[in-house]
């Protein structure tokens, strides 16, 4: 495969409803998108960083810079590239997980539309659709939150999460476990908020009877996980701290974790997240697919990697009209809180060219070899 042109496109999404976590509130999603032309085809990657360094050091910006003046040419240089080959021909840019994500699912994707292969079977998925969750953001009160909750469970969505953060937390959680009733599937998000001298305070969601707590101390702090889930009966769940598979094999021999949540553009792409899935599944802890607002593009790849066997928790692939009103690609719907694998070659999904123009920022930025 030779790699003709890389063009980058930022777009601006406006969610259907503000999305708000411990790192700030979100009314739009500022979208960077790799489209890929090869001398077979072409193919489209969605990079989920933000438009800040917020949530992670990376951002939309900043990842399109590193892609065009240090990922691109490594690319073009190459001979004859295939995904499988990205990791180690990106090696020498160190970091970038979501630049080097974004880049790799553009060329998945032309890869496997070229060979008429989809990417679940790539990947390796055993199941034809996949359970649903739905991430809740922090509402204005807990009156909102519960009628949002309603609504997604009427929708059929099957295991809520909550995003909690400090004076946001015990009393919200226990008021939706109320409607929820004891048996349904909830747990909560704390996207690093909280420090080690919260444990105690933390044990109380014990009560709740959480399928999990995710990610409540830094990324960086494997310790304090390690004590926390020493202390709580609750299992907890990281996610920001796993970013290779070593981390992730480190963090399970400690204890600081018993469920790992995968999000493909955390770990550097598709191949890396299996990688830490096989990691997972053979040592008996299981996974599920985090979720980043991704547009159809990426939530399509993000589907076909949940359908792999060791995802037996319902991840955050939620249904198109869960964020945005339209989507980049034919929408994914929900049927029976489960949302069918894509089937057709590459993605499986065809990207609306219109609406990545209409949306667009700013002109888009065509890179060719030198």
């Amino acid at each position: 495969m030779t790699v003709e042109s890389i063009t980058l496109h930022r777009i601006r999404m406006p969610l259907v409803r503000p999305f708000e976590t411990s790192f700030g509130r979100e009314t739009a999603r500022v979208v960077l998108l790799v489209h890929l032309v090869t001398e077979t085809g072409e193919g489209w990657g969605e990079c989920v960083a933000g438009s800040t360094p917020a949530y992670s050091s990376e951002y939309v910006e900043g990842c399109a810079h590193v892609i065009e003046h240090h990922l691109a040419p490594l690319l073009f240089g190459a001979v004859d590239p295939q995904a499988a080959d990205l990791e180690r021909l990106f090696a020498p840019v160190v970091g970038h997980r979501m630049a080097k994500a974004a880049l790799e699912a553009a060329v998945l994707d032309a890869e496997l539309r070229a060979s008429g292969t989809s990417v679940a079977r790539y990947l390796g998925a055993v199941r034809t659709e996949v359970d649903c969750g739905v991430s809740v953001g922090i509402s204005p009160s807990i009156d909102d939150l519960l009628a949002e909750v309603q609504g997604y469970v009427d929708a059929g969505y099957r295991r809520i999460k909550l995003k909690i953060k400090p004076g946001w937390d015990l009393e919200p959680v226990r008021r939706v476990r109320e409607l929820l009733g004891p048996d349904a599937a909830l747990q909560v998000d704390a996207n690093t908020a909280y420090t080690r001298d919260d444990i105690a305070h933390l044990r109380q969601l014990d009560s709740s009877r959480l399928l999990l707590v995710e990610q409540p101390f830094d990324e960086e702090d494997i310790a304090s996980h390690v004590a926390l889930a020493q202390a709580i009966e609750t299992p907890v769940c990281l996610d920001e701290s796993i970013v290779s598979v070593g981390v992730a094999i480190d963090a399970i021999e400690r204890g600081a974790t018993s469920i790992i949540n995968i999000k493909p553009g955390r770990v550097g792409g598709y191949l890396p997240a299996v990688a830490i899935h096989d990691a997972c599944l053979a040592r008996g802890i299981p996974v599920w697919c985090g979720g980043m607002l991704e547009t159809g593009i990426g939530r399509a790849m993000n589907v076909a990697l949940a359908a792999l066997p060791g995802f037996t928790l319902p991840g955050d692939t939620s249904a198109s009209d869960r964020y945005y009103a339209e989507d980049l690609t034919e929408p994914f719907v929900l049927n029976d809180g489960r949302l069918a694998v894509p089937s057709g070659p590459g993605s499986g999904v065809t990207v609306r060219t219109e609406l990545v123009r209409d949306w667009a920022l700013r002109p888009p930025v065509l890179l060719r070899p030198h």
